[in-house]
């Protein structure tokens, strides 16, 4: 039931390097009339990096594999566009309806398209009260699945960093930091947990997709972790009073569940006056471009 765009087709039966890019970002992560821009923007940082990007969604129930500029337009600023997971992929198609994906419903749709990578900004996680809730993002369970490697930074700092950790190695994800040794907290360069394994360029990344079809390990996800600079993020203690308060608010407004990410970025972003806003912005950049170089490798060292 895919509807691959031409270009993406030709792309893939080519054995051209292709990323795939999730459309909630689009959609729900960042605010319009900007929003379109920068999904621009993001496809433009895949082509630089020497790759065809793929912006995944479903329109008129529709799975479609890239966007024309037309269906990208509205996903950013249409009313009716639903944030799809993919427990609810099925629903919507019957439905005929339009959804943003998030990053577990893109990774699905990719795989079936035949991407094995994908760039976004923030990996789900363990939220942090999960011990009373049981509130478990969906990224991590479709790692555990499914065979594509993820440029992110991290999982967002407002989750439970450590916890996220222990459940993607118990799920057997491995994780790579990409020019680093610790875990980065998506605004923040480093979350201070430790990672066993780093990688210092794109071919080293190519190296481990290419490995694991060759141990047979590739019947599941891949993270790289790739921080943004220590000039580029947010001023740790203003990161960590607002996590404190933000998090005093969304208990006040009595906030649960998957509300909770949605309501305390867009406080992030408000109270910071834009400063996490522009972080996540740069995340998504510098990801779509590593992602891209990474795509041209594991596609060169194929051929």
């Amino acid at each position: 039931m895919l509807t691959v765009l031409p270009e993406v087709a030709d792309a893939l039966a080519e054995g051209r390097p292709v990323v795939a890019l999730e459309s909630t970002i689009v959609s729900h992560g960042l605010p319009r009339p900007d929003n379109l821009r920068i999904a621009r923007e993001i496809e433009e940082a895949v082509r630089r990096g020497g790759a065809v990007p793929a912006t995944i969604a479903v329109v008129d129930g529709s799975p479609m594999v890239g966007l024309d500029d037309a269906s990208l337009e509205r996903i950013a600023t249409s009313d009716d566009v639903v944030k799809v997971s993919t427990r609810d992929l099925a629903t919507l198609v019957a439905r005929s309806g339009t959804g943003a994906t998030t990053v577990a419903a893109t990774s699905h749709l990719s795989a079936r398209a035949g991407i094995e990578v994908f760039a976004t900004g923030g990996l789900g996680g363990v939220h942090r009260d999960a011990r009373s809730t049981w509130d478990e993002s969906a990224d991590l369970q479709t790692l555990a699945t499914t065979p594509v490697a993820i440029v992110c930074a991290g999982v967002k700092s407002i989750l439970d960093v450590p916890a996220t950790l222990e459940r993607l190695e118990t799920l057997g994800v491995p994780v790579l930091g990409y020019r680093t040794s610790t875990f980065p907290g998506f605004y923040l360069s480093d979350s201070g947990h430790h990672l066993d394994w780093r990688v210092d360029n794109p071919e080293e990344v190519a190296a481990v997709l290419i490995a694991g079809r060759a141990v047979g390990t590739n019947d599941r996800g891949l993270v790289v972790a790739n921080p943004l600079p220590r000039d580029e993020q947010v001023d740790p203690d203003l990161h960590d009073r607002l996590l404190g308060t933000g998090l005093k608010a969304a208990a006040a407004a009595h906030v649960s569940g998957k509300d909770v990410t949605p309501f305390l970025l867009d406080f992030f972003h408000r109270e910071s006056a834009g400063a996490t806003l522009q972080a996540n912005i740069r995340i998504i950049l510098r990801n779509a471009e590593l992602a891209a170089r990474i795509a041209v490798s594991a596609a060169t060292t194929d051929a």
